[in-house]
């Protein structure tokens, strides 16, 4: 596979306006084939970026947060469970295990994350 027909990464992402709404939008992660580990075959990677911690969180079922803006630029990614986010434009979308959201909205009026699947929302938030 060559460089030019690597597909892309989708990841849902959250983000502030100019007058301080979080909005929805669609942000990519160019993949590119590389010998990521060696003498493993080569596989599909993004390039580094800049990270300073993880944090693995859990949210129980029924857990819903009040609206606030992220505390720092980061990316969360679902392993199980299922949260509904709310803009504070009243704009939803679900994020389900398997699903990235990056979330830069880090000023203005936020958002607001609750628990809707049966099972514990188990997340990794790479800050």
């Amino acid at each position: 596979m060559s460089q030019a027909t690597t597909p892309a990464m989708a990841l849902l992402r959250l983000y502030t306006d100019d007058n301080g709404d979080t909005r929805f939008s669609v942000t990519e992660i160019a993949l590119t084939l590389q010998d990521f580990a060696p003498p493993a075959a080569p596989l599909n990677a993004s390039d580094g970026q800049p990270a300073t911690q993880f944090v693995v969180i859990r949210l129980p079922v029924g857990w819903v947060g009040k609206q606030h803006p992220s505390p720092k630029p980061q990316v969360l990614f679902c392993l199980t469970g299922s949260l509904k986010i709310t803009c504070s434009t009243g704009e939803t979308a679900m994020i389900e295990a398997g699903m990235g959201l990056v979330m830069s909205d880090v000023s203005g009026k936020g958002h607001q994350s609750e628990v809707t699947s049966a099972e514990p929302v188990n997340a990794v938030i790479i800050q």
